[in-house]
Protein backbone atom coordinates (compact mmCIF):
# COMPACT_ATOMS: atom_id res chain seq x y z
CA UNK A 1 0.00 0.00 0.00
CA UNK A 2 1.45 3.69 -1.01
CA UNK A 3 -0.69 6.73 -0.19
CA UNK A 4 -2.09 6.75 -4.18
CA UNK A 5 -3.64 3.46 -2.97
CA UNK A 6 -4.39 4.21 0.94
CA UNK A 7 -8.37 4.51 1.47
CA UNK A 8 -7.12 6.80 4.69
CA UNK A 9 -5.27 9.23 2.64
CA UNK A 10 -5.25 11.92 0.09
CA UNK A 11 -2.38 12.76 -1.98
CA UNK A 12 -1.58 16.35 -2.82
CA UNK A 13 -3.28 16.63 -6.01
CA UNK A 14 -6.76 16.46 -3.49
CA UNK A 15 -5.03 18.21 -1.13
CA UNK A 16 -3.73 21.33 -2.26
CA UNK A 17 -7.21 22.44 -3.53
CA UNK A 18 -8.89 21.65 -0.36
CA UNK A 19 -7.44 24.84 0.74
CA UNK A 20 -7.87 27.35 -2.26
CA UNK A 21 -9.15 30.56 -0.74
CA UNK A 22 -7.25 30.17 2.35
CA UNK A 23 -6.56 33.68 4.07
CA UNK A 24 -4.41 32.37 6.85
CA UNK A 25 -0.86 33.88 6.83
CA UNK A 26 1.05 33.25 9.64
CA UNK A 27 0.92 29.79 11.26
CA UNK A 28 2.09 28.17 14.32
CA UNK A 29 1.87 24.86 16.10
CA UNK A 30 2.56 24.51 19.96
CA UNK A 31 2.73 21.22 22.15
CA UNK A 32 5.20 17.87 22.21
CA UNK A 33 6.56 15.54 20.09
CA UNK A 34 3.20 15.08 17.96
CA UNK A 35 3.41 18.78 17.15
CA UNK A 36 7.56 18.73 16.39
CA UNK A 37 6.32 15.58 14.18
CA UNK A 38 8.61 12.81 15.93
CA UNK A 39 8.18 9.41 13.98
CA UNK A 40 10.15 7.37 11.22
CA UNK A 41 9.41 9.22 7.91
CA UNK A 42 11.11 6.80 6.27
CA UNK A 43 8.64 3.75 6.71
CA UNK A 44 6.45 2.63 4.87
CA UNK A 45 7.66 3.45 1.40
CA UNK A 46 5.00 5.41 -0.88
CA UNK A 47 4.18 8.12 1.43
CA UNK A 48 5.76 11.88 2.06
CA UNK A 49 8.79 11.94 3.93
CA UNK A 50 7.16 14.77 5.80
CA UNK A 51 5.60 15.24 9.15
CA UNK A 52 1.92 16.31 9.11
CA UNK A 53 2.51 20.27 10.47
CA UNK A 54 5.17 20.86 7.92
CA UNK A 55 2.53 19.01 5.11
CA UNK A 56 -0.38 21.70 6.69
CA UNK A 57 2.66 24.61 5.96
CA UNK A 58 3.44 23.25 2.90
CA UNK A 59 -0.16 23.52 1.42
CA UNK A 60 -1.24 26.84 2.97
CA UNK A 61 1.98 27.94 1.22
CA UNK A 62 0.58 27.19 -1.95
CA UNK A 63 -1.87 29.14 -1.10
CA UNK A 64 -0.25 32.02 0.06
CA UNK A 65 3.27 31.97 -0.65
CA UNK A 66 4.26 34.72 2.09
CA UNK A 67 3.38 32.31 4.58
CA UNK A 68 4.74 32.48 8.07
CA UNK A 69 5.25 29.06 9.59
CA UNK A 70 6.52 28.70 13.11
CA UNK A 71 6.61 25.27 15.13
CA UNK A 72 7.56 25.27 18.71
CA UNK A 73 6.98 21.53 19.55
CA UNK A 74 9.24 19.72 21.66
CA UNK A 75 9.42 16.28 22.51
CA UNK A 76 8.64 15.13 25.90
CA UNK A 77 6.98 18.68 26.55
CA UNK A 78 3.94 18.03 29.06
CA UNK A 79 1.00 19.89 28.76
CA UNK A 80 2.49 22.59 31.48
CA UNK A 81 5.40 23.16 29.80
CA UNK A 82 3.50 23.65 26.82
CA UNK A 83 1.93 26.74 28.45
CA UNK A 84 4.88 28.15 30.39
CA UNK A 85 7.44 27.83 27.50
CA UNK A 86 5.40 28.01 24.11
CA UNK A 87 2.61 29.77 24.67
CA UNK A 88 4.01 33.59 24.98
CA UNK A 89 6.61 32.88 21.58
CA UNK A 90 3.21 31.75 19.81
CA UNK A 91 1.11 34.80 21.02
CA UNK A 92 4.19 37.20 20.02
CA UNK A 93 4.38 35.21 16.68
CA UNK A 94 0.31 36.74 16.43
CA UNK A 95 -0.63 33.70 13.96
CA UNK A 96 -4.34 33.99 12.00
CA UNK A 97 -4.01 29.78 12.49
CA UNK A 98 -2.68 27.66 15.66
CA UNK A 99 -2.69 24.20 16.04
CA UNK A 100 -2.00 22.65 19.70
CA UNK A 101 -1.33 19.00 20.07
CA UNK A 102 -0.27 18.03 23.90
CA UNK A 103 -1.40 16.27 26.82
CA UNK A 104 0.09 12.61 25.37
CA UNK A 105 3.12 12.57 27.64
CA UNK A 106 1.10 13.73 30.70
CA UNK A 107 -1.55 10.84 29.73
CA UNK A 108 1.68 8.36 29.76
CA UNK A 109 2.65 9.72 33.35
CA UNK A 110 1.62 7.57 36.24
CA UNK A 111 0.46 10.88 37.89
CA UNK A 112 -1.69 11.64 35.01
CA UNK A 113 -3.83 13.69 36.30
CA UNK A 114 -7.02 14.55 33.61
CA UNK A 115 -9.08 17.47 35.57
CA UNK A 116 -5.60 19.21 35.86
CA UNK A 117 -4.35 18.32 32.07
CA UNK A 118 -7.61 20.41 30.77
CA UNK A 119 -6.87 23.16 33.24
CA UNK A 120 -3.91 23.93 31.77
CA UNK A 121 -5.23 23.17 27.84
CA UNK A 122 -8.16 25.60 28.47
CA UNK A 123 -5.85 28.25 29.52
CA UNK A 124 -3.40 27.73 26.80
CA UNK A 125 -6.15 27.58 23.66
CA UNK A 126 -8.16 30.04 25.56
CA UNK A 127 -5.11 32.71 25.28
CA UNK A 128 -4.58 32.05 21.80
CA UNK A 129 -6.32 34.73 19.68
CA UNK A 130 -6.88 33.58 15.72
CA UNK A 131 -8.59 30.34 14.08
CA UNK A 132 -7.32 27.53 16.85
CA UNK A 133 -7.37 24.13 16.46
CA UNK A 134 -6.41 20.94 18.38
CA UNK A 135 -4.91 17.73 17.88
CA UNK A 136 -6.39 14.65 19.17
CA UNK A 137 -3.67 11.08 19.03
CA UNK A 138 -4.64 8.08 17.41
CA UNK A 139 -5.98 5.58 20.14
CA UNK A 140 -2.69 3.55 20.49
CA UNK A 141 -4.72 1.18 22.73
CA UNK A 142 -6.18 -0.33 19.84
CA UNK A 143 -2.76 -1.12 18.17
CA UNK A 144 -2.02 -4.80 17.82
CA UNK A 145 1.44 -3.84 18.53
CA UNK A 146 0.53 -3.67 22.13
CA UNK A 147 0.29 -6.35 24.37
CA UNK A 148 -2.85 -6.63 25.83
CA UNK A 149 -1.78 -6.11 29.82
CA UNK A 150 -0.79 -2.68 27.89
CA UNK A 151 -3.41 -1.61 25.91
CA UNK A 152 -5.93 -2.00 28.82
CA UNK A 153 -3.74 -0.02 31.01
CA UNK A 154 -3.78 2.66 28.72
CA UNK A 155 -7.39 2.97 27.08
CA UNK A 156 -9.16 4.69 29.57
CA UNK A 157 -6.30 7.07 29.97
CA UNK A 158 -6.18 7.60 26.45
CA UNK A 159 -10.48 7.94 26.25
CA UNK A 160 -10.38 10.48 29.00
CA UNK A 161 -7.24 12.77 27.03
CA UNK A 162 -9.57 12.42 24.19
CA UNK A 163 -12.26 13.55 25.42
CA UNK A 164 -10.88 16.02 27.78
CA UNK A 165 -9.52 17.99 24.71
CA UNK A 166 -12.48 17.86 22.26
CA UNK A 167 -14.09 19.43 25.01
CA UNK A 168 -11.32 22.13 25.81
CA UNK A 169 -11.84 22.82 21.91
CA UNK A 170 -15.61 23.16 21.99
CA UNK A 171 -15.85 25.24 25.07
CA UNK A 172 -13.52 28.13 23.17
CA UNK A 173 -14.36 28.02 19.81
CA UNK A 174 -11.92 26.00 18.55
CA UNK A 175 -11.78 22.57 15.66
CA UNK A 176 -10.74 19.89 16.66
CA UNK A 177 -9.08 16.88 14.65
CA UNK A 178 -10.27 13.53 16.25
CA UNK A 179 -8.14 10.72 15.60
CA UNK A 180 -8.91 8.92 18.45
CA UNK A 181 -11.40 7.34 16.96
CA UNK A 182 -9.94 7.08 13.85
CA UNK A 183 -10.03 3.45 12.11
CA UNK A 184 -6.46 2.97 11.71
CA UNK A 185 -5.48 3.34 15.28
CA UNK A 186 -6.24 -0.25 14.93
CA UNK A 187 -3.91 -0.90 12.25
CA UNK A 188 -0.05 -1.60 13.44
CA UNK A 189 1.14 -0.20 10.00
CA UNK A 190 1.04 3.72 10.91
CA UNK A 191 2.90 3.29 14.33
CA UNK A 192 6.54 3.87 14.55
CA UNK A 193 8.89 1.13 15.95
CA UNK A 194 8.63 2.54 19.64
CA UNK A 195 4.83 1.82 18.94
CA UNK A 196 3.51 5.12 20.46
CA UNK A 197 4.62 7.52 17.36
CA UNK A 198 3.32 7.23 13.86
CA UNK A 199 5.43 6.80 10.98
CA UNK A 200 5.29 8.06 7.62
CA UNK A 201 1.86 6.74 6.91
CA UNK A 202 0.28 7.63 10.30
CA UNK A 203 1.51 11.61 9.35
CA UNK A 204 -0.01 11.47 5.89
CA UNK A 205 -3.45 10.10 7.49
CA UNK A 206 -2.71 13.16 9.83
CA UNK A 207 -2.21 15.49 7.57
CA UNK A 208 -5.25 14.19 5.42
CA UNK A 209 -7.73 14.48 8.73
CA UNK A 210 -6.59 18.31 9.31
CA UNK A 211 -6.81 19.29 6.10
CA UNK A 212 -10.19 17.93 5.11
CA UNK A 213 -11.37 19.71 8.36
CA UNK A 214 -9.84 23.17 7.31
CA UNK A 215 -11.15 22.33 3.90
CA UNK A 216 -14.61 21.79 5.46
CA UNK A 217 -15.07 24.79 7.30
CA UNK A 218 -13.46 27.02 4.25
CA UNK A 219 -16.59 25.58 2.03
Amino acid sequence: MNERTDPHCLTDEVLYPLLYGAGWRRLVVLGDSVAEGAGDLDDPPGYPRQPWADRLAAVLTAHNPALAYLNLGKYGAFADEVKHLQLSAALAFEPGLTVVACGGNDMLHRTFDPGAVEAVLDSIVGALRGDVVTMGLFDISRSPALSPERAAALRPRLAALASLTRSVADRNGAWHVDLANHPASADASIYSSDGIHVNARGHAIAATETLRLLGGILG
